[in-house]
């Protein structure tokens, strides 16, 4: 049975026992090493700043009867490598290496977050057949024009809620545990190489600069010059994550991932991101999905994609089919895997879009 927390709000659909305590413990939990993993790759190439996605969501999970191994996840902190140049990856490779940072993996007594019970959720129904129309209809919402068309010199901004489940060890105990829902919220220049990066528990209240001397796939501008034709937008998302890409990870999930990176933490064109969508309807193995919920709570359909027992789901509003948001759910599990059928590995919510005059400022202030 779902219940939430006495004092803190949660979606009815997380199964938590007890609400998610304060992050005060941080002597390095594995999301901080991501962290800092961010702030070297951002002095690099910015686009290496907000997620290391080109593994996708998918996990190599750890058994309970086996010794602690690390558990392949994504980084909810370094995101869009999937379109980077191989050499901008190679640098930023090497520089982490002398880090001895991973992307992900198990916390051992050292590593004492403050954390609540895994997030888990209702698994909604998948439709292959389904998916094609479901894409087209929100590929007509994603070209409606009527958003405004940025200005050199103006900033995108992007708000979010985001939280991850992995796996704690303390003790040589091992358990599922997730970190506490918290606020993000990023500014890029329309160039990608300038802005700032806010996220509450890992970095200031101030924030953390992020700046490059290269653009990165997700910035305005380099979104504005992807192909709008679905079918050259899909064979160029294949061309370049099949050049950085896990070699683990299927080739039809690193393009399904690569795209849903484009969606996320950017502000495309219309006409693109309706290209987006068309180009997602061609990959094999997308589903729709009739119910789905974003970190704040929010019902929509989903459009998803399964790999390694994990299920990646873009959210949409069911009447608007405007994106909320995206969440990855363990929707098959082997026998003794700590991440059981109904957690929730990842959820985000888009809280706010906008284009905003200067760096930092914030929708409806003045500059």
């Amino acid at each position: 049975m779902n219940a939430s927390p006495s004092h803190r709000p949660h979606p009815a659909e997380w199964t938590e026992t007890q609400s998610l305590l304060p992050s005060a413990e941080r002597d390095l939990p594995a999301g901080r090493h991501q962290f800092h993993k961010e702030q070297m790759m951002a002095r690099i190439h910015e686009d290496l700043r907000t997620s290391s996605r080109t593994s996708s969501r998918t996990s190599s999970r750890t058994s309970a009867t086996s010794p602690v191994a690390p558990v392949k996840r994504s980084n909810p902190f370094l995101r869009r490598t999937i379109l980077l140049p191989a050499a901008a990856l190679a640098l930023a490779g090497a520089v982490a290496g002398g880090l001895a940072l991973t992307d992900g993996g198990t916390q051992d007594d050292t590593t004492a977050l403050a954390t609540g019970p895994a997030l888990t959720t209702r698994i909604g129904a998948a439709d292959a057949k389904g998916a094609p129309q479901l894409l087209d209809r929100i590929s007509l919402a994603a070209a409606d024009t009527s958003a405004p068309t940025p200005r050199k010199g103006q900033y995108i901004y992007i708000a979010s809620k985001v939280a991850d489940t992995y796996i704690k060890t303390v003790g040589g105990k091992s358990e599922a545990v997730s970190n506490e829902l918290h606020s993000r919220q990023v500014w890029n220049s329309l160039d990608g190489r300038d802005g700032w990066l806010i996220e509450a528990g890992e970095t200031s209240d101030k924030g953390i600069t992020l700046k490059s001397n290269v653009p990165f796939s997700g910035a305005y501008n380099a979104l504005a010059g992807l192909p709008t034709d679905p079918a050259a937008l899909l064979r160029k998302i294949y061309q370049e994550s099949d050049a950085v890409r896990d070699p683990e990870v299927p080739r039809d999930q690193a393009a399904f991932v690569a795209i849903g990176d484009l969606l996320f933490e950017s502000y495309p064109p219309a006409e693109v991101g309706a290209a987006l969508y068309k180009a997602a309807a061609k990959i094999p193995g997308v589903v729709a999905v009739d119910d789905a919920v974003d970190a704040t709570g929010r019902h929509g359909v989903a459009i998803a994609r399964e790999s390694d027992g994990e299920r990646t789901e873009w959210i949409f509003d069911k009447k608007t089919l405007r994106f909320l948001g995206e969440r990855v759910v363990v929707v098959k599990a082997k026998a003794g895997d700590l991440l059981k059928v109904g957690t929730v590995t990842h959820t985000s919510a888009i809280t706010e879009r906008a284009v905003v005059d200067a760096n930092k400022q914030l929708p409806g202030q003045v500059s």
